[in-house]
């Protein structure tokens, strides 16, 4: 059958069953229908061949057995199948979500944007009208308040005049697309650093919730509710996993549990375990991210206050580099509080997943069943076979890896999700924690851990025979191949959450030899036509750019360049010659110290002034 002939098949068929469904009060979606079939087809005692094209009665027979199996309400199976769907609909990975949101919050803008970049605005109403639809696109794409608030318009109007004035406007409507768009964003940031300093100065910051505070008290309550769901259904999978214990060491009660499936209920109840300890590591990363925010958050404030201080007037190239980073501190606030609420929704959804326990398996039965047993936790089952480990010189053609001797332990991708092979391909479905202190078979670049060293050895006599009987049991109960991550051996029905994480195979680091190359054109080949490697052509070209014909050649030399000019010069090297004299002398001649007395006049009219020689004689000196 050409393959559009088989999909237009398929579609057919999960489109009749859908409306069989629906006329029963049940509504399918088409993911779960398509799981469905593909699950009806790989059970074997449905006797479908996959080697050869269906016929009518085929399909008839095959949305027969899907309708049934669909409708069937007390099935933990069923309920299982329909939460793994629902998870791998609506669970992504933290980046694929931080990116899709704020792909939705670009178109959502796109609107406006496109108004705002497309005005052609020139009389002065036209021009007050663009700058209220800027305001805004500022509020909207911040989300720091509604644009339908007089308040906080207000100040957001305020905090944009203050770095963006009207008058402005006819510089921006001259700017290209792009350029438009990039302004805006880069306006949108700066605002929002203003509203948020003034919020934590105490002068504005109408319509901004404290996100910090909000996360401080959402992120531990979420995380205590998922605990607690956690504990409650590891408890409930601690109970089964004893009563199923007791039933295959008991063949009357294994008799009497068949019609139960409580297998299908212990699956139902692990695989909700798994969810959960999924979203419960995102949460905690969500945590780590929060509280490193805050503190970078914290800083940045301080930052600008010392700043600005009581300053009238600060430069823009020290306080806007702030204020963009405090919008994307912002930003990502906000970014870390969808995303919180969006992991607590999902886990409020899936608890209807575990509907058929209460219906299936009362607590009086499941007390009367639990009767002399002891219930142990998969921790007290790992430190039971603490100290017996499997021994190398037991074995000669295959690899065990153990904690001292890899270095990447803990990071190995253990088959079975690290339940042990041999337990669930010998008791027909019975899921135990294998212990990894045992020892890790690495077989056919896969690894395995086992519950106990028996159960190690005997699965290492012949692993295939083992791993066969797995893959027939997932057949039958096809939400096993998502559990115990079956995804290789069954390539149809890889879920869309775990697809990327098909071919990772991380390998133990017991010994390696590593080299290193340096590639020689990292980026990619750029050709200037303008280059000349010839340095007589160069000159050749400066010469005709100068056009010397009309021009007088004047030289200058300069103190900074005199000594650039190759020269020398020959001087005759100093003689060593001295000369000899008489003694030094000194004579000192008396200072002469002459006085007239009497120039100030007496009481007669006529003045006489008398000479006094003091100078001393040579001899005396």
């Amino acid at each position: 059958m050409p393959p559009t002939q088989a999909e237009s098949v398929i579609k057919n068929i999960i489109r009749e069953i859908g409306q069989e469904c629906a006329g029963h009060g049940e509504i399918v979606s088409e993911t779960l229908a398509a799981f469905m079939v593909k699950a009806v087809v790989l059970d074997p005692s449905n006797g479908f061949n996959m080697d050869r094209p269906l016929m009518k009665s085929d399909v008839q027979k095959l949305v027969k057995l899907c309708v049934s199996r669909l409708l069937d309400s007390k099935n933990p199976s069923l309920d299982t199948i329909k939460m793994q769907v629902y998870f791998d609909m609506n669970y992504t990975s933290r980046e694929e979500f931080l990116e899709e949101h704020h792909r939705v919050l670009e178109s959502r803008l796109g609107s406006i944007m496109r108004e705002i970049t497309d005005n052609r605005a020139c009389a002065r109403e036209e021009l007050e009208s663009l700058y209220r639809k800027i305001v805004s696109y500022v509020l909207l794409r911040s989300g720091l308040g509604s644009p339908t608030d007089i308040k906080i318009v207000r100040e957001a109007t305020a905090a944009l005049q203050s770095i963006f004035p009207q008058a402005e406007l006819g510089t921006f409507l001259t700017l290209s697309k792009k350029d438009k768009e990039r302004q805006l964003k880069e306006l949108t940031m700066i605002v929002t650093g203003i509203r948020l300093f003034n919020r934590d100065c105490g002068k504005g910051g109408e319509g901004i919730d404290d996100l910090p505070a909000i996360l401080h008290e959402a992120i531990p309550a979420t995380t205590q509710h998922i605990d607690s769901q956690l504990r409650t259904a590891q408890d409930q999978a601690y109970r089964y996993t004893a009563v199923l214990e007791k039933a295959a060491n008991n063949p009357l009660l294994r008799t009497e549990l068949q019609p139960c499936m409580l297998k299908e209920a212990l699956y139902n109840v692990r695989q909700y375990e798994v969810f959960l300890q999924i979203i419960l590591s995102d949460i905690i990363t969500c945590a780590q991210e929060v509280e490193m925010m805050i503190k970078q958050l914290g800083a940045q404030l301080e930052q600008l206050k010392m700043i600005v201080k009581s300053k009238t007037a600060v430069p823009t190239s020290q306080v806007f580099p702030i204020f963009i980073a405090l919008s994307n501190l912002w930003t990502s606030f906000q970014d870390e509080t969808v995303l919180i609420s969006v992991l607590s929704n999902l886990t409020t959804h899936l608890e209807p997943f575990l509907g058929a326990h209460e219906l299936l398996f009362p607590e009086k039965v499941i007390q009367n069943l639990l009767d002399g047993l002891t219930v142990k936790t998969d921790v007290c089952r790992v430190k039971e076979h603490l100290e017996d480990r499997v021994h190398l010189v037991d074995f000669r053609k295959q690899e065990w890896l153990f904690p001292e001797t890899t270095a990447n332990f803990d990071k190995l991708l253990i088959q079975y999700r690290g339940f042990c092979a041999y337990t669930f391909a010998t008791t027909d479905g019975l899921l135990l924690p294998g212990n990894p202190a045992i020892g890790i078979l690495k077989y056919k670049e896969k690894y395995y851990t086992f519950n106990t060293r028996d159960a190690a050895y005997l699965f290492a006599e012949n692993p295939e025979n083992y791993i066969d009987l797995i893959r027939e049991k997932a057949k039958k109960n096809t939400e096993l191949i998502q559990l115990l991550e079956l995804h290789q051996q069954f390539e149809t029905l890889i879920p869309y959450s775990q697809m990327k994480d098909v071919d990772k195979h991380i390998k133990p680091i017991t010994k390696s030899e590593s080299s290193t190359q340096t590639d020689t054109h990292i980026l990619p080949p750029t050709i200037v036509r303008s280059y000349e490697w010839n340095e007589w052509e160069l000159r050749r070209k400066a010469i005709k750019l100068a056009n010397l014909r009309q021009k007088a050649t004047h030289s200058v030399q300069t103190d900074l360049s005199h000594m650039r000019r190759e020269n020398c010069s020959q001087v005759y090297p100093p003689k060593d010659a001295g000369t000899q004299s008489k003694r030094e002398g000194s004579s000192r001649v008396p200072r002469p110290q002459i006085y007239i007395a009497g120039l100030r006049g007496g009481q007669g009219k006529v003045t006489s002034g008398v000479k006094v020689n003091l100078t001393r004689a040579v001899d005396e000196t």
